[in-house]
């Protein structure tokens, strides 16, 4: 019998893979617009969800297209929550336009590193989540202050784990600038996800053992097999 998984994709950065990638996928984070896409993105992005019933989430991010959202720019707590609150609102409209329903919010790059890390940025992803939606799901990482910060304000969590990228002994992800951060065998990310999803342990990159819940996996949109990837989980795991 098939482990049942929740696979999740960030979805809408300009790759223009979604139609490959949506019919394997259970959940989905679209960009906000912040870092990558726009709103034709969003709403393109946003049918194709509803079209393979995959569940629906924002994915907001510093405002940084330079940089793809993959740094922690300098901004007061009220600058990046007018930002963040501004793209939440942006979404939902977006979403409430095609009778869709927002399930979920997965911040992204930078912002979902920091606030793994800094309770007072953790707080402001939360406050401008609750200042948008009413009842809506919060993707991050186990063991972490955002989980801690969610739950001390009431906020519904999933815990997530990444199929793709390498762990440090501290359960943070591997730098993207170092040469083993992102796993490229379909065969050892299937053997990873096991062993998160079934025995709640990750293999770090220093060759230790240590625990994890993860509810939900994602495989990033920008992985050069992420279709690869998807359709040998979608063989090994119920993807629900």
């Amino acid at each position: 019998m098939k482990t049942n998984i929740d696979l999740n994709c960030d979805l809408g950065e300009g790759l223009n893979n979604e139609h490959l990638i949506m019919p394997l996928i259970s959940s989905c984070n679209i960009s906000c617009g912040a870092h990558a896409g726009s709103v034709e993105t969003i709403d393109k992005v946003l049918a194709l969800a509803l079209k393979h019933d995959v569940k629906i989430g924002a994915h907001p991010s510093f405002p940084d297209r330079e940089n793809f959202g993959r740094v922690v720019l300098k901004m007061s707590d009220t600058e990046l929550l007018q930002s963040l609150v501004e793209q939440l609102r942006l979404f939902k409209q977006r979403v409430a336009l095609q009778n869709g329903k927002v399930h979920h919010v997965k911040p992204h790059g930078a912002l979902y590193n920091i606030i793994a890390v800094s309770s007072s940025k953790a707080l402001v992803v939360v406050r401008a989540i609750q200042e948008v939606f009413d009842d809506v799901k919060l993707y991050l990482p186990f063991n972490s202050r955002i989980e801690s910060v969610a739950l001390a304000n009431g906020l519904d969590i999933v815990y997530e784990a990444f199929a793709d990228r390498n762990y440090t002994d501290d359960l943070k992800l591997v730098s993207r600038g170092l040469p083993y951060a992102i796993i490229e065998d379909p065969e050892e990310i299937v053997h990873r996800v096991r062993r998160m999803a079934e025995a709640e342990q990750v293999h770090t990159v220093k060759d230790t053992i240590r625990d994890i819940k993860a509810e939900t996996f994602c495989v990033h949109g920008d992985h050069p097999k992420v279709v690869e990837i998807l359709e040998v989980l979608n063989g090994e795991f119920e993807v629900r």
